[in-house]
């Protein structure tokens, strides 16, 4: 049953017209869709080196607030000392104010003692004015990093934002060279910003070896490649990505172990074939999903077919 299952689908199905209308409005819908979930990847993935910078600084941070706790409790011991010891000034005056009056007479111990107390009390006040000066500049510097962290999330906001609309300029242009390239085609279709290839366009069935057909078509796909390849800017570090998809029926015997082995191998047919077509290797990549990502729920034959696919996609590196 399982071979029945990947027999090829060509009959043709006469719809409705409305039905015509509204596969093409859900198509258009879900291109807008996975235009906006590839901003969202591409900003994700761009982000994902300056949480380590933004984490490093904030354990910084962090570390100088505990710094500047410890210092807060020791200024307000360093305080109630000072109290302890004004009192004890008081004392003094008033010991000085008896003795000028002739009621206390000091010996040259309290007096010593006195003396003592007053250079503390400088020490006191010297240590207290160093550990303002020191909140001070510990507060200042934790506002000018939470500064200098909002503005590098910003900047790399708008770098990743303009990479974004530069690479998505040149994989229209793609898109355009392919078109030209595969009129006619019914099997091969745009998803999203994806080329999708029916994997029974290109391989036979339970196999990885592309057939005449199937390098003819990426033949294709390695000229519109050569040609939009020198329209890049050096700067924009791009790659084609070749996705190997497969349906969820199960493999019984022959040479892949399951569906992600099948759909692997044939993605890197695929890559192997667009390098000797002339596409440079590191701007070529190969995925294989298994039966993973479907892009119909059904269990018909149709439904199979299409989640058999190959998908082309010029995206990113960075």
């Amino acid at each position: 049953m399982a071979r029945l299952y990947r027999s090829r689908s060509n009959g043709l199905e006469i719809w409705p017209g409305y039905v015509d209308a509204l596969s093409t409005l859900l198509m258009v819908t879900i291109f807008v869709l996975l235009v906006f979930v590839l901003a969202e990847a591409f900003l994700s993935v761009a982000l994902n080196g300056s949480n380590k910078t933004i984490v490093t600084l904030r354990g910084e941070i962090a570390q100088l607030s505990n710094v500047l706790a410890l210092e807060k409790s020791k200024t307000a011991s360093l305080r109630d000392e000072l109290a302890s010891l004004a009192s004890l000034m008081k004392a003094k005056q008033a010991a000085s104010a008896a003795a000028l009056s002739g009621q206390v007479a000091l010996n040259s111990r309290e007096v010593a003692t006195v003396a003592l107390l007053d250079q503390q009390i400088a020490a006191l006040r010297l240590q207290i004015a160093s550990l303002a000066a020191a909140l001070d500049a510990a507060a200042a510097k934790d506002k000018a990093d939470h500064v200098q962290i909002a503005d590098l999330g910003k900047q790399l906001n708008e770098a990743l934002a303009r990479k974004v609309q530069h690479l998505q300029q040149y994989r229209s242009a793609f898109f355009g060279e392919l078109r030209k390239a595969l009129a006619g085609e019914k099997n091969i279709k745009i998803v999203g910003d994806r080329f999708v290839f029916e994997s029974d366009v290109l391989f036979p069935s339970d196999s990885a070896r592309l057939s005449s057909a199937g390098r003819a078509e990426i033949a294709d796909v390695a000229t519109a490649i050569e040609k939009i390849a020198p329209k890049i800017p050096p700067h924009l570090n791009w790659v084609l990505s070749v996705g190997g998809y497969a349906d969820k029926v199960a493999i019984n015997g022959g040479k892949y172990k399951d569906n992600f082995d099948l759909s692997a191998a044939r993605a890197l047919a695929v890559l192997h074939l667009l390098v000797a077509d002339g596409v440079p290797k590191n701007r070529v990549i190969a995925t294989g999903y298994g039966a993973e990502h479907p892009i119909a729920v059904g269990d018909t034959a149709a439904d199979l077919a299409k989640n058999r696919r190959i998908e082309f996609r010029l995206t990113s590196a960075d």
